[in-house]
């Protein structure tokens, strides 16, 4: 068991290799009005220690291009470089000396300068290769964000089904209150990275979420093919959750007011 343990442990060399994702996401609300849905999607995963070389066509770092990504979507907010940011977190919280190799930012890119991230994942290894943290990095449509800082309590690997937990302390959906607590499960098989979160209050699941995505090496033919399949897709994010909203609230689904966001900016 030690044996396998060890080999679910290390990912793929290619993991931790720059790569676009193109998969589904998926929602399923479980309490007093039922709802399910699944969409395609597609996400990029970004190793930090090489993203100022990165050179894709289509795809801008720190400059505008029909894909883009910013410094500025993410992290401190000011522009600033991520892995300094991102490492400093972990010192402050005593994580660095068991996550001292790669980390993969996991995120939508800007489409024609517009992104909403509902989700981002900063996926922390060891020189190994292997994850032992993540930051899960939530955005609401309010213009606010927060931390949930996940990682075993003894700090050993993360492999693919494990449960990590958090309580919930952010403002996201207004059909939810701030109450309960996520569970956290990563995985990968093969080429596909999957992310599922479950939202639980009193024992009780409330709601699924369910991301993933294979992994395609990150180049110009990805991107074009990202381009022809999805071309709005991050403007699609917003309108689906109004959408969807907008149904809820028809079927007079509970609805609660936004309290102020945490103090603390992670959990």
């Amino acid at each position: 068991m030690r044996q396998e343990a060890s080999a679910d442990a290390s990912p793929a060399a290619d993991a931790l290799q720059p790569a676009v994702c193109f998969g589904a996401v998926m929602h399923e609300r479980h309490v007093q009005a039922h709802n399910r849905f699944v969409y395609p999607t597609a996400f990029l995963r970004l190793p930090l220690s090489s993203l100022d070389t990165l050179r894709v066509p289509l795809l801008g770092i720190e400059r505008a291009n029909v894909f883009s990504f910013r410094n500025r979507d993410h992290g401190a907010r000011d522009g600033s470089p991520l892995l300094p940011w991102i490492q400093a977190l972990l010192r402050g919280q005593g994580l660095a000396e068991i996550c001292d190799g790669e980390i993969v930012l996991q995120t939508m890119p800007r489409i024609f300068g517009f992104v909403f991230n509902p989700v981002s994942f900063w996926l922390c290894h060891d020189r190994e290769g292997v994850l032992r943290v993540v930051l899960a990095e939530v955005s609401n449509t309010f213009g606010e964000r927060h931390n949930y800082l996940v990682h075993h309590p003894e700090l050993r690997p993360i492999v693919s089904g494990d449960e990590l937990r958090a309580t919930k302390c952010f403002h996201v959906s207004p059909f939810f209150p701030v109450r309960g607590e996520y569970r956290f499960r990563f995985e990968q098989r093969g080429a596909v990275h999957a992310v599922a979160i479950d939202l639980l209050d009193g024992g009780e699941l409330q709601l699924s979420t369910r991301l993933s995505g294979r992994a395609e090496a990150l180049d110009g033919r990805a991107m074009r093919k990202w381009l022809a399949r999805q071309p709005f897709m991050t403007l699609g994010v917003v309108a689906r959750i109004h959408w969807q909203a907008l149904r809820l609230a028809l079927r007079r689904v509970s609805f609660f007011r936004k309290p102020p966001p945490p103090i603390e900016e992670t959990t």
